[in-house]
């Protein structure tokens, strides 16, 4: 029985209807694969996306926003998210075991994620979060609350905020406990809530972390044997809607790195899903890392998806 973990994206939950009922029924045909990939007696922690979740809550709280109902910060939006993802997840997976006669403990957990203080995004913030304003309301909500907020592709403002590399998973004790008493944990969602390490503890950052980053960490730290990171497609390609378009098998982190080099992966959807693999993969032969279509999980004996190995 090998440990997995398995990212699964927010915009996949999203879909086509952002609606409550919407989300929670793309959650529960998620749940049916899983159920199966579990049924064939693989042990799994679930993370998830949440960035248009989380957008979509910023933009809420700006239209509710008043002096008695100011808006909460970014690592509270995080957190929340977790929670109603988690929520989802957690329900439709206890559901789906029950039609099947099996009764396997299952439970989300809101889990914060060390990052660096210095890492450089914190200087050089970059990732656009929620609502789009004028260039006024701008320099309205900067001078009010310092953020940064730049012009983002003739559509508006943004605010943008930094994404620093995961560091470490800090509940991670806890997820160990729980796997090894059997229960299948949900996890880390959205890249996990960023934290500092200062006098006090932990404190909670204006930031967010790539879900697939934190779940190669969270895969290293709880010491899993395989990283199984669910996107779009069955297989990443190299020349990808080019007439020479090719699907990718089994590579190496040396190919992987090759590829990366001639450009073959979009930085803004499957570079990250790579860099995340390699960064799984490359210290421990024994490890793998898989790129897929949730339709193929439980295909995963049959060599389906795009392999890495060191």
């Amino acid at each position: 029985m090998s440990l997995n973990v398995i990212a699964l994206g927010g915009n996949a939950i999203l879909d086509k209807d952002p609606s409550d009922e919407g989300q929670k029924a793309v959650v529960a045909q998620a749940a049916r694969y899983i159920a199966d990939f579990v049924e064939k007696g693989e042990k799994v922690i679930v993370c998830h996306g949440n960035g248009p979740q989380v957008g979509n809550l910023l933009l809420q709280q700006k239209a509710g926003e008043s002096e008695k109902n100011p808006q909460l910060k970014l690592d509270s939006c995080v957190a929340m998210t977790q929670g109603s993802i988690g929520y989802w997840l957690q329900n439709a997976l206890i559901n789906e075991f029950a039609t099947r006669q099996a009764h396997p403990s299952v439970i989300s957990l809101v889990t914060q994620v060390r990052v660096d203080p210095a890492d450089p995004s914190f200087e050089r913030p970059s990732k656009p979060v929620g609502p789009f304003y004028s260039e006024e309301e701008a320099n309205v909500a900067m001078a009010a609350n310092g953020g940064v907020y730049q012009e983002d592709a003739g559509r508006g403002y943004r605010k943008v905020v930094p994404s620093p590399k995961p560091q470490e998973i800090v509940e991670k004790e806890a997820i160990k406990t729980l796997v090894d008493a059997g229960v299948i944990t949900i996890c880390a969602g959205g890249g996990g809530v960023p934290v500092v390490r200062n006098d006090n503890g932990f404190t909670g950052v204006e930031a967010v972390n790539d879900k697939d980053f934190t779940a190669s960490v969270l895969a290293k730290d709880v010491q899993a044997d395989r990283l199984i990171i669910l996107t779009g497609v069955d297989n990443i390609y190299i020349n990808y809607n080019q007439p020479n378009q090719q699907a990718l098998g089994e590579i190496s982190v040396a190919q992987a790195k090759g590829y990366i080099e001639e450009g073959h992966f979009a930085a803004g959807s499957m570079l990250p899903k790579i860099e995340a693999a390699i960064d799984f993969v490359e210290e421990d032969a024994a490890r793998t890392a898989i790129i897929t279509s949730i339709e193929k999980l439980a295909e995963l004996d049959q060599h389906t998806g795009t392999i890495l190995r060191k």
